[in-house]
């Protein structure tokens, strides 16, 4: 940090010191709304939503291998399949916008074309299993309907968008990442843990992530 920058800061927390109202009730009082919100956040959201979020990004870059990204969701694979796997995939978890953010690099450096990987980021939050039951039961069926159409249009018109502004440095990192499969036979091969174990591993983490997110705390500040 400059000297500059490093004056204005003292500067700054000389004239809050000197010029805001410490002692009135509104303003303790939003200091200490503020530390709750935090604390709330901390226990409810960071260790029920985030951290099994990026232990589910963790798994998906030790046990799924990147050929079988590249297969699905690469740039060379079939554009429909591709964005049509990306945008419903969100279905099954219980993620908001930021904890889709783990997911999203880890499908994106496991090999995933920039379009697809959009299309996921911008779909999961909106279509996850209990926002659309919850919008079905409060508000119906229809717009329970019409919130999944779209969820998933919307996202894949982004992912399109995306790969066509980025299209030659995305197109570098498939070639880029085909060199690498091709140099290193383990990178584009399937072979690893049994099929069964990996399945059953990513179903338990994603229960956990659905069923500590089921129910809204109690005490929620929100």
């Amino acid at each position: 940090m400059s000297e500059r920058r490093f004056a204005m800061l003292m500067l700054l927390v000389f004239a809050a010191a000197f010029f805001v109202p410490w002692q009135h009730s509104r303003v303790s009082e939003a200091i200490l709304e503020g530390i709750y919100l935090s604390q709330w956040y901390a226990r409810e959201h960071v260790i029920l939503c985030v951290l099994p979020a990026l232990l589910i990004a963790g798994a998906i870059g030790v046990f799924i291998s990147q050929g079988a990204v590249m297969r699905y969701l690469g740039a060379n694979a079939p554009r429909p399949l591709a964005y049509a796997v990306a945008s419903v995939s969100g279905a099954v978890l219980a993620v908001c916008s930021c904890t889709i953010l783990p997911l999203f690099a880890g499908i994106y450096k496991r090999g995933a074309g920039l379009g697809p990987a959009i299309a996921f980021l911008f779909a999961g939050p909106a279509i996850n299993v209990l926002a659309i039951i919850l919008t079905a039961r409060l508000l119906g069926w229809e717009l329970g309907l019409a919130r999944v159409i779209a969820a998933v249009g919307f996202a894949i018109i982004l992912g399109l968008i995306m790969h066509l502004l980025f299209r030659r440095s995305e197109q570098q990192r498939q070639d880029e990442a085909a060199e690498a499969a091709q140099g290193n036979p383990e990178v584009g091969s399937d072979d690893g843990p049994s099929g069964g174990r990996t399945v059953a591993l990513f179903a338990t983490m994603i229960a956990i992530l659905v069923a500590a997110n089921w129910a809204q705390s109690d005490d929620s500040p929100v």
